[in-house]
């Protein structure tokens, strides 16, 4: 499935193939400069080393940004070229990192989706490729606590409004891409 959208989001569950996925559509070498926007946190040493392996994955050819909190700045300056193509990966994190801490403090509901409102302004404006991967996690059972309820709902809140935004929407499951918009 060739991509032409020039704002993608790819959903699905946990190692469905949504990572693979927004790397390989087929059409990466025609993009320059091309970014990797990780919201992952090397807090662990197996997270270090996930995270290197994936570096080493993507080759040279990738720019990889680390950036756990202030996403929307962080593409305001590298979605900016029109040929270039950035992946976020991923909105998950990123909303588990705002909840947890953004420099040491935890965001209320306010605060976070004030973020998403930041997010969602610059995301129209931006010249190249956005691919923006996210998980789906609103499919299960109704979470046992009120920290997980509120990530789920925020977290299905964001889907939300990018999918509502974006040009293409792609759910991926079991590594099988479904275009549903």
């Amino acid at each position: 499935m060739k991509n032409s959208a020039r704002l993608q989001l790819i959903l699905g569950g946990a190692k469905s193939g949504k990572s693979h996925f927004a790397l390989h559509q087929g059409n990466e070498d025609g993009f320059d400069p091309k970014t990797f926007l990780a919201t992952a946190s090397a807090d662990d040493q197996e997270m270090k080393q996930r995270i290197e392996r994936h570096k080493m994955q993507r080759g040279p050819e990738w720019h990889t940004l680390e950036e756990p909190y202030f996403l929307a700045d962080s593409l305001r300056k590298n979605a900016v070229h029109p040929k270039g193509l950035v992946i976020v990966d991923c909105a998950t994190l990123w909303i588990s990192n705002l909840l947890c801490g953004k420099g040491g403090k935890v965001l209320t509901d306010p605060e976070i989706e004030k973020e998403f409102e930041t997010l969602l302004k610059i995301l129209p404006g931006t010249k190249g490729r956005v691919r923006f991967v996210s998980n789906e996690v609103g499919g299960g059972i109704v979470p046992d606590n009120a920290l997980a309820r509120r990530f789920r709902d925020l977290q299905g809140q964001l889907n939300l409004s990018l999918a509502g935004i974006a040009d293409q929407v792609v759910l991926m499951t079991a590594g099988l891409p479904q275009k549903i918009k």
